[in-house]
Formats: C-alpha cells, structure tokens, sequence
C-alpha cells in the first residue's frame, strides 16, 4: 500500500492510507542504507513495515517535515518580543524549499495603539513584497481565522516559528477539538517552555497541518551567495535593472535593489538581513559552496 507518514514517535511510524492510520516501522536496512522517514513523506508499506521511501519534493530540517507545500509562519508581536531576523531566516529557508509561506502575526492583542501600528507598518511591508499576511488587532477573530483556512485546504501545512509564539494555540482556535498542549512563557528566560514534544499531521478542515516543536533560532544557509538574491522576492524582480548579470546588490555600481532601497521602496530591514545572511554563507567554511 501507498501512504503518507502521519507521525513518527520512537520508531515507529503511522501512515495514513485508504483514510485509516497504520502503525508500521522501518525495514531493517533503512539504517543501514541511511533513510530516515519523516513525517510527510509519501511511502510504500506492507505487513507493518514500510519497504520504501517515495521521492521528496522537499525536505525541511527544521522542524523535520517533507513534501509540505505551504507553511504558517506564526510570528509572536511581543512576547516574545518580534524579530525580523527570525522572520527573514524562515522566509528565505521556504523560498529555497518551494513552500509557500503565509505570514500570522500572534499576541497583536497584547499591543498597545503604539507598537500596533508599528506591527501593522512592518505586515504592510510584507504584504507589499507578495507574502500574505494576517495582523488582525484580535488574532484569533472568526474572520481572520477564515481567511486562514481557506488557501490550507487540501495543502500539507507546517506550523513554524519562535518558542511561545502560539503556534498550538492557532491550531487549538482552527480546531477546537484537538485540545492541543500550550505553555506559557517564561519570564525568566523569555522563551516559551516547549510544550510540543513530536511532529504529527493533524487532520484540520481539509488540511493536513504539522503540530511541531518550537525553535528559538533559525540557522540552515546551505544555498550559495549566488542563489541568495533569488530568495527574496522583492529583490529577484529587481535584479534585470541591475547593471550587472548576477549582481549581489552589495558594492557594485547602478544596482537596482540598492536604488530601491535609497527610495525606501524596499524594508532596509530585509536588506540588512540579507546582507547578513550572505556573510553568515561566505564564513561557513568549508561548507560554503563556491
């Protein structure tokens, strides 16, 4: 039977299939051919092994989930507090994978009018750039969840983002019936203890979404200087008014990206980050590929 890994947990793996859930475990020689099954990816499957690993459309490492083709990007607006750095980091390690991201602001509620409009000025950039985003003053408002669930359905979805974010409390609010484990935020660290142990795909209202742990940081840069720009879309349509063919928007003359942002028509945060993410790839000796 064909199937697509549900869950996994302590070596053992259930596929759903035909709409029911088979527990299964890996042949024997997985370890010794190196496949590692994760969650997401479609197999072949019998008599409670899997026999076969099908192709991955993609693989992302953090959280370990594969073949998915849209990505909530939930992002705390306070506590813990916002960062762009973060934000760019997941962006652009989706862009590389071909997932689709959709931007989810949490906590807007705990705001001031101040630090909303800031919120609301930085979703604004995003939306410009083509990402959707949603940054509603309640987060959890009937329609915006609306809005929501209608590009997941019949995606396979991973929820990703900061460590007390809220990424369980979205699903909890799609789902209700699910009665998913949150935490709340350390005050000493201002971090969010993890609550959410293993990844699993959660049948929500037509999608399948993966429930996966928290993370603080973001750091797989495994493409080239070269590939980067590509990353950020904002900038891969500026590249043909660059002077140069392949131009890094970094110190070469009548660059279009650096134009734009002398104009302030691109996020000079998003610049700075990508300015950073290409040093972080050059220092990464010796993986850096040249």
């Amino acid at each position: 039977m064909k199937g697509i890994i549900q869950q996994s947990l302590s070596g053992f793996y259930d596929v759903i299939a035909d709409g029911k859930i088979y527990r299964t475990r890996g042949r024997g020689n997985f370890r010794k051919k190196k496949i590692k099954p994760v969650v997401g990816d479609q197999v072949e499957f019998s008599d409670g092994y899997l026999l076969k690993v099908l192709p991955r459309k993609n693989q992302m490492v953090r959280p370990p989930v594969a073949n998915i083709t849209m990505a909530v990007v939930v992002t705390a607006a306070t506590q813990p507090t916002f960062s762009p750095n973060l934000l760019d980091r997941q962006l652009v390690g989706l862009e590389e994978q071909g997932i689709t991201p959709l931007i989810f602001f949490s906590k807007t509620d705990l705001l001031d009018d101040d630090q909303y409009d800031r919120i609301q000025e930085v979703a604004a950039g995003y939306s410009k750039i083509g990402y959707q985003v949603f940054a509603d003053r309640q987060p959890f408002a009937k329609n915006q969840l609306g809005r929501l669930q209608k590009p997941l359905v019949g995606q396979v979805v991973t929820m990703m983002g900061q460590t007390g974010a809220g990424k369980s409390t979205l699903l909890n609010h799609l789902a209700p019936e699910l009665d998913l484990a949150t935490g709340e935020i350390s005050q000493a660290l201002k971090r969010g203890r993890h609550t959410t142990r293993k990844v699993s795909l959660l049948n929500v209202n037509g999608a399948l979404i993966a429930d996966t742990p928290g993370f603080s940081s973001y750091e797989t840069f495994d493409m080239t200087v070269e590939e980067l720009p590509n990353l950020f879309p904002e900038m891969r349509r500026l590249a043909p008014e660059c002077k140069f063919r392949g131009c890094l928007h970094l110190k070469e003359p009548r660059c279009a990206v650096k134009n734009a942002l002398d104009h302030g028509i691109i996020m000079k945060s998003r610049y700075d980050d990508y300015v950073q993410f290409h040093d972080i790839i050059v220092n990464q000796k010796p993986n850096y590929k040249k």
